[in-house]
């Protein structure tokens, strides 16, 4: 509390006028930013591919990739899924080659569940062949230490 001694004059020195706050609390964002971190990183995991099937177990190695594949699976009943959609060997090709015009070098990982006819999973690599894909690997689990 002030208090202001002496004569009051009507001019502007006992008044104070009121400034724009010009500095940024960045307190809430952060906290934002924060959840939204923690978020991301729960559901990252979750974002694979959910069809299920029973991988075999190879040595070989994983392969690092920074681009986002393709993944096509084949389940122990011979369903075929392009990502997490069914689809028929007929409509596979057309749609991989609707894909292949956007982005021409795209990634393809096959997954084949352990109990299905090598024939069926040899039929989805020939379809990606017609399509004009080059890069396309097989999915695996590697044996457990």
């Amino acid at each position: 509390m002030g208090v202001q001694l002496g004569a009051k004059s009507g001019g502007r020195r006992g008044r104070r006028k009121a400034h724009a706050m010009s500095e940024i609390n960045v307190t809430p964002m952060v906290d934002v930013m924060l959840v939204l971190l923690i978020i991301f990183m729960v559901a990252a995991p979750l974002l694979t591919v959910s069809v299920p099937v029973d991988l075999p177990q190879t040595q070989g190695q994983n392969v690092s990739s920074d681009k986002e594949p393709l993944v096509v699976t084949v389940t122990a009943k011979a369903e075929i899924y392009l990502q997490e959609n069914k689809v028929t060997l007929d409509t596979l090709v057309p749609k991989l080659q609707a894909m292949k015009g956007v982005n021409p070098d795209m990634r393809i990982f096959v997954r084949g569940d352990r109990g299905v006819a090598y024939g069926k999973i040899m039929e989805a690599m020939g379809a990606l062949a017609a399509a004009g894909f080059k890069h396309v690997a097989l999915v695996a689990d590697l044996p457990k230490k």
